[in-house]
């Protein structure tokens, strides 16, 4: 791929070659509005606020690229949830898989399901909250000319929002990710 092809086609080609990517596409500056502002009022479903951290860093870049996955994408290469309190202290951790081992017999855990747990030896002097902190994007990270790289997952609401502009099924089984990258 020479340096005259269009940065977000280069992009578009890399995602889609990744197992598990069932589409790829970029979003349109009324689709990333209409995802800005669902985003600002989402609470978790246990009262606590989700501040996402990750869709806010993602749309404030130059392209933003929505992917539709299946179960063969990649895992994350950091977890995307975290639970937080007293601004930078977490007290709670999405599981990756492949990390369960290093979980199961610790005593400061609290499991909040399969793949959360809770540091019952944290406790922050303030309100917590839930965090989905921008999560790095390797594959976008090594295309020539992009910087910034991050990538993130909406939540179900805007999930609903993007497949609905664009006509995709609401399928349980496929998942949405936002990347976002600036070109140098």
């Amino acid at each position: 791929m020479g340096s005259n092809v269009d940065p977000m086609e280069r992009a578009l080609e890399i995602i889609r070659n990744l197992p598990g990517t069932r589409l790829a596409f970029g979003l349109t500056p009324d689709v990333l509005e209409a995802v800005r502002k669902i985003e600002c009022g989402i609470k978790a479903q246990i009262g606590l606020d989700v501040i996402n951290e990750g869709i806010n860093e993602c749309l404030c870049r130059q392209h933003v690229i929505c992917i539709i996955k299946d179960d063969r994408f990649r895992p994350p290469p950091e977890p995307t949830v975290l639970m937080m309190g007293d601004r930078d202290l977490v007290i709670g951790t999405e599981i990756l898989p492949g990390q369960h081992h290093m979980y199961k017999d610790r005593e400061n855990l609290f499991w909040l399901g399969d793949d959360f747990v809770v540091f019952t030896d944290r406790v922050p002097k303030t309100k917590e909250y839930f965090l989905m902190p921008p999560v790095s994007f390797p594959e976008l990270e090594q295309m020539e000319g992009a910087c910034n790289v991050v990538s993130c997952s909406p939540s179900p609401l805007s999930d609903l929002i993007i497949k609905n502009y664009y006509g995709l099924e609401d399928n349980p089984k496929l998942a949405s990710i936002l990347v976002g990258f600036d070109i140098s």
